[in-house]
């Protein structure tokens, strides 16, 4: 039996990342590794990354900078910290981190994370040989890093993510990521299913499917032939005891007949779907390398109600593109009166090293930039507000998933992804139940709990 060793982990970004930072705590367990939630007194500390954000270096930097007086304190007491930046921008830096900060023993990509064992070994050879260990592996290997099956994790009650895809093939020239996480993959179908009915074992009563471009998944099928991410779903949905399905993040490229037939005869592939537009300028687009118009996104969302009529939708927008004028952004403010979505996440445009973009001559005015987000968002904030006050008076089910703020409350996910809080008792986490909503605000709702009996289990 290993001695228990304390771990940290940091996960910047997004859902993959929270995903591969799971893996990485199972990983380690067998280790002796336990989760800490703080970082002083750690063993080994682990800074999973991600590129899309702006200045992702500078605050992984600062985050280091922090971390090192704990590294030098175990250090007097003739311990030893192992300090890790796994993920995006550690494949996107390397060496770099490593040069910048010699009290990072571990540099690896988001594609290395299962060699954690391996390499911890071998920084600790090398620790054993000459007093400081350096390990870096930024390579794409050939093998799968998803063959450790999940284990119980208590702080996603009746949720769980399950990656199917990864890579990306697109090129949008604003984006990093077919750089640092490399072409797309996909994952067999028996794994994936595999996976699945694992985690609903556990008691998970809601998947998420995750990817880089989740809709453009081309895994091989049960039946040895590929299979669209449409026909995984239908084959997902055959699960025993799963009641909900999701998936994000999609191209609007990728979209296909097999994927609209799983919106409109799935029951339990929920009525909400992510589906990145970056602005509803065509000019934009083609600058941006998106490979649709704004008008193909508008027909794919006329065809996504056309089959499932409630189907509420979210989206992320880049303002400030090198180049965008004000009749540019006047075309994505009007994209977003016409489809009305629900939720998104919008940003200013900034440079991320390495890309097609970052060269482009005629870079936006930051006042510029800063204006068009706060008339973008005001907007979007309009649009969410509307939708979750027309949920009042409605009945809908809610996925209890943690504690509310106040004694007696949880809080829950509806259909569309809302979060609702709920009077309910604890022994509800996890579970799938009926309320009725009876307030709204810009970022939640307010749900009652309609009797026992009436609680789908």
């Amino acid at each position: 039996m290993h001695n228990t060793k304390k771990l940290f982990v940091k996960t910047y970004g997004c859902q993959m990342n929270m995903y591969d930072s799971d893996r990485m705590i199972d990983l380690l367990k067998p280790l002796g590794y336990r989760l800490s939630d703080t970082p002083d007194n750690a063993d080994m500390i682990i800074l999973n990354t991600c590129h899309i954000r702006e200045k992702a270096e500078h605050k992984l930097y600062s985050d280091i900078g922090r971390l090192e007086p704990y590294k030098e304190a175990k250090a007097e007491n003739g311990e030893y910290m192992i300090l890790a930046v796994a993920g995006c921008v550690a494949q996107a830096e390397g060496e770099e981190i490593s040069r910048r900060r010699p009290s990072v023993d571990m540099v690896f990509g988001p594609q290395s994370y299962h060699k954690l064992p391996e390499m911890i070994a071998q920084a600790y050879r090398t620790l054993a040989a000459n007093g400081k260990p350096a390990v870096l592996d930024v390579d794409f290997p050939v093998e799968s890093k998803f063959d450790l099956l999940p284990e119980p994790n208590p702080d996603h009650t009746g949720s769980a993510f399950l990656s199917i895809q990864e890579g990306c093939d697109k090129f949008c020239t604003f984006c990093v990521v077919p750089y640092t996480r490399g072409s797309e993959y996909s994952r067999p179908v028996a794994d994936i299913i595999k996976e699945a009915k694992h985690l609903v074992s556990l008691g998970v009563k809601e998947i998420t499917l995750l990817g880089q471009n989740v809709t453009a998944y081309h895994g091989i099928g049960t039946d040895g032939k590929e299979w669209t991410m449409g026909r995984l779903l239908f084959a997902i949905a055959e699960i025993d005891g799963l009641q909900r399905i999701r998936y994000t993040t999609s191209h609007p490229k990728d979209m296909h007949d097999e994927l609209y037939a799983a919106h409109r005869d799935i029951p339990h592939l929920m009525p909400y779907l992510h589906l990145p537009v970056q602005s509803g300028s065509d000019a934009i687009l083609r600058a941006m390398n998106r490979k649709h118009t704004a008008d193909d996104y508008r027909r794919i969302i006329e065809k996504l109600r056309e089959t499932r009529s409630d189907i509420a939708l979210s989206s992320d927008f880049i303002v400030g593109f090198p180049g965008e004028t004000d009749k540019d952004f006047e075309d994505t403010l009007q994209l977003l009166r016409d489809i009305q979505y629900v939720q998104a996440y919008s940003f200013k445009y900034s440079m991320r090293p390495g890309t097609p973009a970052a060269l482009i001559e005629y870079q936006v005015n930051e006042d510029i930039k800063d204006n068009r987000l706060q008339v973008l968002q005001e907007l979007l904030r309009e649009q969410q507000l509307a939708f979750n006050i027309s949920m009042i008076g409605k009945e809908t089910t809610v996925l209890l998933e943690k504690d509310g703020r106040h004694e007696g409350q949880l809080i829950g996910k509806s259909p569309f992804l809302q979060s609702v809080y709920v009077e309910a008792p604890k022994r509800l986490l996890g579970q799938i139940v009926t309320v009725i909503i009876e307030g709204g605000s810009q970022n939640s709702l307010a749900g009652r709990m309609i009797t026992q009996e009436h609680i789908h289990a």
